[in-house]
Order: structure tokens, then sequence, then C-alpha cells
């Protein structure tokens, strides 16, 4: 590579750009790695990067804050943004004492749920003044761009102040009809703790938290949501059921009966979805859906978690949508392999009466 890394670093995005990659994939002593639907795919015809190359894309994408903070603990989340205003989610990490960097793209245009292949009654989610709903699912199954739809959703169709807690900032709103404050960690507050115990003092109607990681935030939003706000945040979840077991978990025993009731009074709904491979190409989007109504909210409340999964299975009448009930919806339609159904399933033998 050569000493003009802005270049090549540029060169690399205008790759991702053109073969409608989602992540790119760099690290010394090897070639560049884009992930086009699903698929990784080495960049053969790149030279292998050496420590050298890789510094001069750290110096890139990482401020002097970031580079400090990744020297010290070894690893950091950054947001990059290049030319055209082109967006890129980022952690720069160690292995193997080699630097390395993953970049996930954002697409500068924020989708509607439509576009997203998404099932229409998440708009009634977007639609409600307060409460809790949850977007859950693995890393890079879609979670943030969700988010970003039902966020949008507010932005052009109510009269709402809405603010952002995130590490990093993701996809950049523009206000229309909603005052949107985008905050990102480190940026501009100090910690999500710091930044959701402020909201309360900002006259804020909606809240999206990107991502809540002590107990302490669960307990804020959570709290958010009783008191009049509408709050989204997302968890690295399976399925509702496993959503709300961790919520619980996270408190001490003391703690745990008061977050139940609160949690009950509180929730909206979960929508926890996977990307999977399009037969006819690309990626489709396959969900559960848990919509707290009274028999749910009893179940949160005696702490009957594992009932839930049979509500999901029997309320399809109620708006629920049930994973495998999904997949197979999938499968039949020819969108979707059934390889990869049963690769996606919790319940394998639940998805045999469906299939056949």
């Amino acid at each position: 590579m050569s000493l003009d890394y802005k270049k090549e670093f540029e060169d690399l995005i205008s790759i991702v750009i053109k073969e409608n990659a989602s992540d790119l994939h760099l690290s010394e002593s090897r070639q560049p790695i884009i992930r086009v639907a699903g698929l990784l795919i080495p960049l053969v015809k790149h030279p292998i990067l050496s420590r050298q190359d890789m510094k001069g894309i750290l110096d890139q994408v990482l401020d002097v804050q970031k580079k400090e903070i990744f020297l010290n603990k070894k690893e950091v989340d950054f947001a990059y943004q290049g030319e055209n205003e082109i967006r890129f989610r980022g952690n720069a990490f160690f292995q193997l004492s080699k630097i390395s960097v993953a970049l996930r793209f954002i697409p500068q245009t924020i989708k509607s749920l439509d576009e997203l292949g998404l099932p229409e009654i998440l708009q009634t989610f977007a639609s409600k003044k307060q409460g809790f709903f949850l977007v859950v699912g693995p890393t890079g199954q879609g979670k943030s761009t969700t988010l970003a739809a039902m966020i949008e959703m507010i932005n052009q169709n109510r009269l709402e102040h809405i603010i952002t807690i995130e590490d990093p900032i993701e996809y950049i709103f523009q206000p229309k009809k909603s005052i949107i404050d985008q905050r990102e960690v480190l940026e501009d507050t100090p910690d999500f703790h710091t930044a959701l115990h402020g909201m309360f003092r900002q006259d804020v109607d909606v809240m999206m938290i990107g991502e809540m990681r002590t107990p302490d935030d669960i307990s804020a939003a959570v709290t958010a949501a009783e008191t009049g706000h509408l709050v989204f945040s997302t968890l690295h979840t399976n399925n509702a059921a496993q959503t709300i077991e961790r919520i619980i978990d996270s408190f001490d025993n003391i703690q745990q009966s008061q977050i139940r009731f609160q949690l009950a009074a509180s929730l909206l709904g979960i929508f926890s979805q996977r990307l999977i491979p399009r037969i006819s190409g690309g990626l489709i989007p396959t969900y559960e859906l848990l919509i707290n109504n009274s028999a749910v909210a009893n179940l949160i409340r005696e702490n009957r978690t594992h009932e839930i999964n049979s509500v999901i299975e029997t309320s399809g009448e109620l708006g629920m949508i049930d994973l495998n009930r999904h997949l197979s919806q999938l499968v039949k339609a020819g969108e979707i392999t059934i390889e990869n159904a049963y690769l996606h399933t919790q319940n394998s033998k639940g998805l045999d009466h469906m299939i056949q």
C-alpha cells in the first residue's frame, strides 16, 4: 500500500459501495475482505495489509481521543464519515497482537418499514405516546436499521422532541416535524448513564437508547416509559422470552420483583429479527413479535416467562408473530431455503410441523 492512506482507504470504501457490501474487514497480514449478502469475499487483487498500512488506516478513522482509548483498552468503537457523507460504524481491535478494523456501512437514506420488508404492525408502536419497545437479535441483524425506520416515522408525522443516545451515532436524522437531538457517548456525554438521567431534564418525548449496558440503564429506561415517555432500545438476545429473562436477571434478587412489575406495566412489545440469505439474492428479514397484553403482563409479574413462547404461537390473531410460522411462510413462498429456515429456528420440532 502506498503512503497515501487517505486515498487507499477511500478506494476501499468505493469498493464497498460499488459491490453493495454491508461490511469491510481490514487486518494486517491479510487482504481486505467485504461482506456481501451475508457472505465474506476476499479482495484477492488487493495487496496484503501490513502493520504500517493498518496504522495509516487508523489515522483516517480515529481521532486523537479514540486512538488513545484504542491503545489503552486494545479496542474502541467509532463512527467514520467520509466524502459525500458516507458513514460507517466501526470497531478497531487487536487479534494475535495484530491491528484489525471492522466497518459496517450505514446507508444515508433511512428506509421505511415497508422497504425493509418488515411487518406493518410495527407502525402501531411508533404511534404510541408512551411505553417501552425493544428490538432484539444478534449483532449485525438489522436492529439499528429497524429502530431508525421507526424513529423516522415519528419524525415525519409527529411534533415530538426525540433524543437518541448512541455509541457511536449511526443514522443521521434530519428534523422534519420533530426536534431530534442525537448524542454520542464520549463526544456529547460521558456515558449512557449520565445521558439517560439527563433526558428527564431535557423535555423529551421519545427516547432511543442505542444499547442498555447496565441494570441502572435498564431501570432508567423502564422508569422513563412509566412516566409518560416513549422509549426504544436494543438488546443482544435471541427472542422475546430470553429478553425479559435477561432484563430481570440483570438485577439482584431484592430488585427483581419490582422490575417485573415495572416491565409488565410499561412494556409495549419485543421485536426479534434475523437477516437470512434470499434465494433470489440479498437478504430478507425473518422475525418474531411479542405484544404485551394482560396475559403476557401476568406471566411477567408471576415470573412465568417460560410460557411466553406458547402465547406468541397461539396469538397470531392478536398481531403477534411466531418465528417458526414466519420462517415456514418464507419457505413456502420460495424466498428462503428449508436449510436456512432450520439454521435460524430455535425450535426445530415446531418448524417440522409447519413445513410438512
